[in-house]
């Protein structure tokens, strides 16, 4: 499976990469993150909680960190196993840009899913992933607003437009990246 999708932050390229590196800030906004750690070089064990309807997993997943171009862009490599209740793994490539008084992430992940979640249904995973990423873009907002109350009243003044407001919504297709790129970010977390 492969996806693509883009979200406008409202924060600079720069305070953007700087959150993304920040473990406080990851393992407060992911929804079910419970630990991060440095297994190796650019390489990271992540456990997280994931309830898919009645499928509900403790995910113990490796992450390794590739092609960094700090500020820009990374290559995420992750292999995620729920036990009985399935596992994913994949690749994702994830880019910052500067974008008007804000920045722009884009990803295209390359992913595979199986086990028990696969299962359950696409229309569930869709809503359970759509949830959990609104859960941590909203958590990141509210927290970049804390950090950086200048910038993210810049990119609201911005948003009053209809254009803006339709630029920074995730199409549909794209909730199974988010869901994604959310637990991988985690490790992303530990590199700085």
């Amino acid at each position: 499976m492969q996806m693509q999708g883009s979200r406008q932050l409202s924060v600079s390229q720069q305070q953007a990469w700087q959150a993304l590196n920040d473990p406080e800030v990851l393992k407060a906004c992911v929804p079910g993150c419970e630990s991060i750690e440095s297994t190796a070089e650019n390489t990271y064990a992540v456990v997280s909680q994931i309830k898919v309807g009645p499928v509900a997993a403790k995910f113990k997943s490796t992450i390794e960190l590739t092609d960094i171009q700090a500020p820009d862009s990374y290559t995420l490599n992750f292999d995620g196993n729920g036990g009985a209740a399935g596992f994913g793994k994949g690749t994702a490539r994830v880019r910052l840009s500067p974008q008007g008084d804000g920045t722009q992430l884009d990803y295209d992940v390359q992913a595979t899913v199986g086990g028990k979640i696969a299962q359950v249904g696409q229309r569930l995973i869709d809503g359970v992933a759509k949830s959990m990423s609104e859960r941590f873009f909203k958590s990141f907002d509210e927290e970049m607003q804390r950090r950086h109350p200048a910038a993210t009243q810049a990119q609201a003044a911005a948003a009053d437009t209809p254009a803006a407001g339709a630029r920074a919504r995730m199409p549909g297709w794209a909730w199974g990246a988010t869901v994604v790129i959310l637990i991988v970010l985690i490790a992303w977390a530990s590199q700085g």
